[in-house]
């Protein structure tokens, strides 16, 4: 009987097998937070909940989105030439934003006493007004909660202090899931007409039960999902309004 009995495993063994929980590691007076607590950040997962200051005051980030869609993205410093460009482009877009029921909130991984002096060089460069929220992150707390860290920053921490934040979009739906993820460098600049493009499919395909094809704008043709059979199709969306190009790619119009 004690031949089936499983055996204690070597001291090696049983050391690395259990988890490790990091905690905060110091390099230069800064601290990174700790590993083990970043949750995975999966399409479809709930956007983790977080309470920071910010140029509009104290925000709990769920109470904030509460209800709304909403675009959470981040940007690695104040006074550098890339964000103070798409801060510009994304406050200009603000009601295009609104139109379809978006909350918009940025971060930069600063503290807040160069927050409002940035938003008004902002303002100034890009002839607008920023009036969304703008996260101060300087410890980098959201940073790390939103995965919004390169490797190359966390491989090299001991040396450059502390990691630089990333360009991160999070598109997050009404029920606080994340729907849409995008990561850029530090060096490239987003599309904010691709955020709207995105939104705009999203919401066209939560509302219609439909898919986006290739560079979709709203108004163009959309694709039947391959689990409507063509018959199906044709009575919802119309007997003259599906076009079968092959079995499994049927398109139709549903408008905007």
């Amino acid at each position: 009987m004690a031949a089936f009995l499983p055996r204690a495993a070597p001291r090696a063994l049983r050391f690395a097998a259990r988890p490790v929980l990091r905690t905060h590691v110091f390099h230069r007076g800064f601290a990174t937070p700790p590993v083990a607590e970043q949750p995975r950040l999966r399409l479809g997962s709930l956007a983790p909940n977080f309470q920071a200051k910010s140029t509009h005051g104290d925000i709990d980030f769920h109470k904030y989105i509460e209800g709304s869609w909403a675009i959470l993205f981040s940007h690695p410093a104040d006074f550098t030439p890339v964000c103070t460009t798409e801060l510009g482009a994304f406050a200009k877009l603000k009601g295009e934003f609104e139109k379809r029921g978006v909350k918009m909130i940025g971060l930069s991984a600063n503290d807040l006493t160069q927050h409002d002096e940035w938003v008004s060089d902002i303002n100034e460069v890009a002839n607008t007004t920023v009036s969304f929220p703008i996260i101060a992150d300087a410890d980098r707390a959201v940073a790390y909660l939103y995965d919004m860290i390169s490797q190359d920053d966390l491989d090299n921490i001991a040396a450059r202090g502390i990691a630089f934040t990333i360009r991160a979009v999070f598109i997050i739906d009404p029920s606080k899931k994340i729907r849409l993820t995008m990561l850029y460098p530090a060096s490239t600049g987003r599309n904010s007409t691709e955020v709207l493009r995105v939104i705009d499919s999203l919401q066209l395909g939560d509302k219609k039960g439909i898919a986006t094809p290739i560079d979709w704008t709203a108004g163009e043709d959309v694709i039947v999902p391959p689990s409507v059979s063509t018959e199906d199709a044709r009575k919802k969306f119309g007997q003259d309004n599906v076009r079968e190009v092959k079995p499994y790619l049927r398109f139709t119009n549903v408008g905007k």
